[in-house]
């Protein structure tokens, strides 16, 4: 007897959830009817793509910036209800956004 079949003889009305699906992650965050703007504009000489318009939790807001950050290697802050990402990555957050299931609009150049 190995250690799955004892766990099942312990608990026997669990399920064992091992997927690590993305459909899973989707569900965490609140998806919005108004698309997410996503402009470029330079500050001090730098490029600079900034995400505003989520209407949902500030949390969720938040975890997205990370996740965001994470995906692309990149520095940037979240503040005003703002993802400041540093560097022009609008088409690649544009992408990543879309497979989430929100809707981007592109904004400026």
């Amino acid at each position: 007897m190995d250690l799955q079949d004892q766990l099942k003889n312990l608990f026997p009305d669990h399920v064992s959830g091992t997927s690590n699906d993305v459909s899973d992650k989707k569900s965490d965050i609140w998806l919005q009817d108004e698309p997410i703007i996503c402009k470029y504009e330079k500050r001090k000489g730098k490029p600079i793509t900034i995400l505003e318009g989520y209407t949902g939790a500030t949390e969720d807001f938040k975890k997205l910036a990370k996740e965001l950050k994470t995906k692309l290697s990149v520095g940037g802050s979240f503040k005003d209800d703002r993802i400041i990402i540093q560097g022009d990555y609008r088409d690649k957050i544009m992408t990543i956004l879309k497979s989430k299931g929100f809707n981007v609009k592109r904004v400026g150049g």
